[in-house]
């Protein structure tokens, strides 16, 4: 029989480096889940991403166990380090602060295929376009499958 579900805790860590410090501890603590068993198992499925931000989504069951997901990490992230820049924009639309090219936003886009909601390549580079436009990341050149 399945187990009972009773939360579900998003957190946004950074590969092998989960410690009980907050925002982990507080969240985790808060749904009775073993913060320290939750930084072991985690550094130790994210020891070849060491450093880069993964978002991770907890499911929590009622017995107090766990199971948690890892995702790829953020387009925003991917784009700043395309684009070496260390954030984005406050005025995205007038100051740009860096460019990317099409063949740089396809391959992020491929890279996050399994975590949007999209299910053709064409519409994930349209995503991660966009969001480089938020940014004020310039996106250089004609889009591959732009029609003239």
């Amino acid at each position: 029989m399945a187990k009972e579900i009773t939360g579900y805790v998003k957190l946004q860590c950074k590969g092998g480096q989960a410690n009980p410090a907050p925002p982990i501890g507080p969240a985790l603590g808060s749904k009775g889940v073993n913060i320290m068993e939750f930084c072991k198992q985690f550094n130790a499925r994210t020891q070849d991403k060491q450093g880069k931000v993964l978002p991770v989504v907890l499911t929590v069951y009622a017995d107090k166990s766990f199971d948690f997901v890892i995702k790829t990490p953020p387009a925003a992230v991917q784009l700043m380090e395309a684009a070496k820049v260390k954030g984005g924009s406050k005025e995205s639309n007038r100051s740009k602060v860096g460019k990317v090219s099409w063949a740089q936003v396809e391959e992020i886009a491929k890279d996050k295929m399994a975590d949007l909601n999209c299910f053709k390549l064409e519409s994930a580079m349209k995503m991660v376009a966009g969001t480089a436009r938020s940014m004020g990341i310039t996106v250089e050149g004609n889009a591959p499958f732009a029609t003239a």
